[in-house]
């Protein structure tokens, strides 16, 4: 059965996260500035909640939770703590609502981090960045209880191999409460499926697989194989992605997403699986149902 996945924001529905620059905040003083972080958090908590039983009203099983839900929250002038917040103990409050929510609705939640987060960097300042951003972000999937914390391989900085050994070396220090919900994803650019699938299968990280990265970066794998390899990395239901080139496959640049999902992109080994497919369509929700409509047309269980 099919789990559709709708990714951090909507095109037409009025809800809205909100987030804020760090020069409007360096323009008021300490207290005031947390004032107005502790609203934006609390705000997009509850909005958090309103994006929820959107989904479970229309048949989206899974809402990947915009990075910034906490906007700025690592930033190196004006990063802050939740519990410097004035509105500390009603935004956790309301994270565990969503959890509960979640939980009786059977709502999966997942996050992946900004593409500045990357632990093949040679680069300590990039780096530490990239573990105050992983661990933020652990600490509200731990909250909320999100299972996927989703990130790329980074660069290859001119030597792949050597890349792969810093990711492998920095994946074994994490700690727990972000190596248990770390995953790993093949992009358009440096690492396909056959490249991160041995890291994967080493330190029991799943592999979340791009099908059009991996159209657009092949390798040895046919989609079929790749399926199964991924597949094999996970310990829970897998979760994919999916995508449209804008100007189909046979134009430049088919990297870019289109606002909706080609049926025919979709591919037909995976219409029997049990799998999370989060949909990554400019059209949002309405790609979704779309898309939802068309699979459940083709007589594919979709929940």
């Amino acid at each position: 059965m099919i789990r559709l996945g709708l990714c951090c924001i909507f095109k037409e529905e009025p809800i809205k996260f909100r987030i804020v620059t760090a020069k409007r905040l360096n323009s008021y003083e300490q207290q005031e500035h947390l004032m107005i972080l502790g609203k934006l958090c609390l705000h997009n908590a509850q909005t958090l909640k309103i994006a929820l039983q959107y989904c479970a009203n229309n048949g989206i099983g899974d809402f990947r939770i915009l990075s910034q839900i906490n906007p700025l929250r690592t930033h190196p002038d004006v990063g802050y703590t939740l519990q410097d917040l004035p509105q500390f103990a009603e935004i956790i409050q309301t994270y565990k609502e969503c959890r509960n929510f979640n939980i009786k609705q059977n709502i999966r939640t997942s996050f992946h981090p900004d593409q500045f987060i990357v632990l093949s960097t040679p680069h300590p300042i990039v780096l530490q960045s990239s573990l105050a951003e992983l661990t933020y972000q652990a600490e509200i999937a731990e909250l909320i209880g999100s299972d996927v914390i989703n990130v790329h391989g980074g660069g290859v900085y001119g030597n792949k191999k050597e890349a792969l050994s810093r990711l492998s070396k920095e994946i074994e220090k994490l700690p727990e409460k972000i190596r248990t919900r770390l995953t790993l994803e093949n992009d358009d650019r440096s690492y396909t499926p056959e490249d991160l699938i041995p890291v994967c299968k080493e330190h029991e990280i799943p592999l979340v697989y791009d099908v059009h990265h991996h159209r657009c970066l092949p390798d040895k794998l046919s989609v079929e194989k790749a399926t199964d390899l991924a597949m094999q990395t996970w310990n829970r239901e897998p979760l994919f992605h999916l995508s449209s080139p804008r100007d189909g496959w046979n134009k430049p640049n088919p990297q870019f997403h289109h606002d909706f999902i080609n049926i025919n992109d979709f591919p037909n080994y995976w219409k029997s699986l049990d799998l999370t497919v989060e949909v990554e369509a400019k059209y949002k929700e309405i790609a979704i149902k779309k898309l939802r409509s068309e699979l459940i047309t083709q007589g594919v269980q979709v929940r």
